[in-house]
């Protein structure tokens, strides 16, 4: 990084930081990584692995959830809680569909479960012992269908 350009660069990831990434891309774009801020470039980059794996797992917990809810609870079944099925399903797919995000997801399955006993319990109004103790679905089942899709 030149002397020039560090002090500018690491203000303007503090006061803005979607002009601080417009300004990495751009020194990208021309190669000038010699001017890059690699410091808050590195934290940032670590950040976005963090937020992906963490909407990963929340996608998992909230399709889990809803996925509970649909078979304990048919008479409650509706076009719209369906929707959020596939929405949910989807928006994982997108996200864990392949590679690391993947792997993560099965890593952190039993995990997602667990908190969507929670959910699924309190808005359901039924005791966790109401639900399996070991998630019954692998993450194949979840992103290849919906419950009732046959």
């Amino acid at each position: 990084m030149t002397t020039s350009a560090a002090p500018l660069l690491v203000d303007l990831y503090e006061e803005d930081e979607t002009a601080w990434l417009d300004a990495m891309a751009e020194l990208v774009r021309r190669g000038n990584l010699g001017e890059l801020d690699f410091n808050n470039l590195a934290e940032y980059l670590a950040d976005m692995a963090r937020r992906d794996r963490r909407e990963v797992k929340n996608r998992l917990a909230v399709l889990l959830a809803h996925w509970l809810k649909w078979e304990r609870q048919p008479e409650k079944r509706s076009g719209s809680w369906r929707a959020t099925l596939a929405v949910q399903r989807n928006e994982l797919a997108d996200l864990a569909g392949s590679g690391v995000l993947r792997n993560h997801a099965e890593a952190v399955l039993a995990e997602a479960y667990s908190n969507a006993v929670e959910q699924a319990a309190l808005e359901a109004e039924l005791p966790e012992f109401a639900f399996p103790s070991d998630c019954p679905y692998s993450v194949d089942q979840l992103l290849s269908a919906i419950p009732g899709d046959a």
